[in-house]
């Protein structure tokens, strides 16, 4: 091989090995747990005004459990990337006096961040406070909503997520698309949401906002969310109901975040089981 020839197959080589991804954490047979009870060990936290710095303790681990204060923009986010996994977390709110800026007053809100991708803060509609995403609504009264989250990967290109589900002819107020096992198949990409099936159409944005059909357990019960992620699909469980699912899912792969957005949060028990576990 001629050594100018030579120098270009290695540097390929190189190149290749350097831009290729990291594969994403599969889990096979046992359960991954990724909160150890003790500490933040396996995430990383992020703050809007503060980036990975937390100085008002926003995240912190209390009686074996993550509490997120709810003060400020942001999410603590898995160090690594995960693909074909089930998700199981319980969450229960915290103090009706522990809501932050624009929540005050109004339905407790948070968030988990499926296929989360790009750097930090790579968000457009959080002016950089969330990671394009896929996001599971944890939001009193809309707890298994569907919400796309788009970014800007470091050269600025647009990540814009896209799914595809089945409908229901009949939109919300707002002109939002609403699950239904048997409706008709909708994409939705870039930006939107799509309501759990049996989302209140009277919904309000209110504190303590509760629907007639709301899986959420009331009170200050906790309630168990999961989220199934298999190949290109996701589905939504809410204390063990199926709530909402997509498909022909984009990414399918990425980190998982806890949002952080103005109401303090407990959560507990997560851990990511092999898909068989979802059977």
């Amino acid at each position: 091989m001629r050594p100018v020839l030579a120098v270009l197959v290695v540097l390929a080589g190189v190149l290749g090995s350097v831009s290729r991804p990291a594969e994403p954490t599969r889990p096979h047979r046992e359960p991954i747990p990724l909160f150890n009870g003790r500490d933040l060990a396996g995430f990383h936290t992020w703050l809007v005004d503060s980036g990975r710095e937390d100085p008002r303790k926003v995240f912190t681990v209390t009686n074996h459990m993550i509490r997120i204060s709810g003060e400020g923009l942001g999410y603590l986010a898995t160090d690594r990337e995960y693909a074909d996994y089930h998700l199981s977390a319980e969450f229960r709110w915290g103090g009706r006096n522990w809501s932050w800026g624009d929540r005050i007053g109004k339905a407790r809100d948070s968030g988990i961040f499926l296929h989360a991708t790009g750097q930090d803060g790579n968000s457009v509609d959080g002016k950089g406070a969330f990671m394009a995403a896929i996001e599971c609504n944890v939001f009193q009264g809309a707890t298994g909503d569907f919400l796309l989250i788009r970014g800007k990967d470091s050269e600025g290109v647009p990540i814009a997520p896209r799914v595809r589900a089945t409908v229901s002819e009949l939109r919300d107020p707002d002109g939002w698309f609403t699950w239904a096992p048997d409706g008709r198949s909708q994409t939705i990409e870039t930006w939107g949401r799509l309501n759990w099936f049996a989302k209140d159409r009277n919904w309000s944005d209110q504190l303590d906002f509760r629907g007639s059909r709301d899986l959420e357990t009331p009170g200050n019960g906790w309630t168990r969310v999961e989220c199934i992620c298999k190949g290109s699909r996701i589905t939504i469980r809410i204390n063990g109901t199926v709530a909402n699912e997509v498909f022909d899912v984009w990414p399918s792969r990425g980190r998982i975040l806890l949002q952080c957005e103005g109401s303090e949060i407990f959560w507990r028990n997560l851990r990511i089981l092999p898909l068989e576990f979802a059977e």
